[in-house]
């Protein structure tokens, strides 16, 4: 008898086949060690012409310029930008407030679908994909591999993820900055219930170790308008006291609480040059991917 496989409740091919024209770029030099879509630091034999410099005993001849020494009587080389492989570290925060959702999927739900699609992308294309669950530490972690069959690790894994206890997600992600090998796109899928202060010195690590970060804000309606009619318990989904209130008489405060925390998360991310989308999950998932690889695809043939 032929196994059955439970299709995983994560993945739409009808969603990945819509975005497969749509390639993932780096926005900056990445480092790998096979050929591939993403410009590289290094110089290679690509074919987008990156410089000239002065030939020295030992260089290719094939790649001497003879019209540049027509014109100056003197040996230059051509260079050109070596294209490469990424490599991408998903970072999935699967802390318990991801467990909330006022409507048909839970933040954790909604990021599943969106590293999934991420990572399915990367993979084929070539390049080397890994992934991190955080809650109070890393309960799962893939360092990034190439191999298609480790995508079957990734989906996997995000599958049995589950939301426990507080975040120690600014500790990880100092961790990752340090142990995530080489230049790395690190997309951090997260509700951010964090300090914005220790959240910049965490984004302004992973950039001094040349890492590429995306930040992908996840929030719930409820969360974004507080629309609550009645008096409410509120829980702590990451182990604090319950509040019971009426939503009317802080409604007030908590927008204007809202508002200086999202605004000082903005502040830090476009100081930082970090990618951030903020997304209510009552988005359409696919949308909010188009736009984030629309972007990095500008961004890519802008520089």
């Amino acid at each position: 008898m032929s196994e059955q496989h439970t299709p995983r409740e994560f993945l739409d091919p009808a969603v990945l086949a819509g975005l497969a024209g749509l390639p993932l770029f780096a926005r900056r030099a990445m480092r790998g060690n096979v050929s591939g879509r993403h410009t590289s630091p290094m110089r290679g034999a690509s074919v987008e012409f990156a410089e000239y410099r002065k030939y020295v005993p030992g260089d290719d001849l094939r790649r001497l310029d003879w019209r540049a020494h027509g014109r100056t009587d003197r040996y230059y080389v051509k260079e050109f930008e070596a294209d490469t492989n990424l490599r991408l570290q998903l970072v999935l925060d699967t802390s318990g407030s991801m467990d909330y959702g006022s409507g048909e999927l839970t933040k954790l739900q909604y990021a599943r679908r969106i590293a999934a699609a991420i990572g399915y992308l990367a993979v084929q294309q070539g390049d080397a994909v890994g992934l991190s669950c955080v809650a109070n530490g890393i309960t799962h972690h893939l360092p990034a591999r190439r191999n298609p069959a480790h995508l079957k690790n990734i989906f996997d894994t995000l599958e049995v993820a589950r939301c426990q206890g507080e975040t120690r997600l600014v500790d990880v992600l100092h961790e990752l900055a340090e142990t995530t090998a080489q230049a790395a796109m690190v997309i951090v899928i997260s509700d951010f219930f964090v300090d914005p202060d220790p959240l910049r010195n965490c984004l302004e690590h992973l950039r001094f170790r040349k890492h590429d970060v995306s930040l992908f804000h996840l929030l719930d309606p409820m969360e974004l308008n507080f629309e609550f009619s009645r008096p409410t318990r509120f829980l702590d989904m990451e182990g604090g006291t319950a509040i019971f209130a009426e939503p009317s008489e802080i409604a007030a405060r908590y927008h204007e609480a809202l508002r200086g925390y999202l605004d000082r998360v903005q502040e830090i991310v476009s100081s930082s040059g970090i990618d951030y989308l903020r997304v209510s999950i009552d988005q359409p998932y696919p949308e909010v991917l188009t736009n984030f690889l629309t972007r990095r695809a500008m961004a890519k043939g802008g520089r």
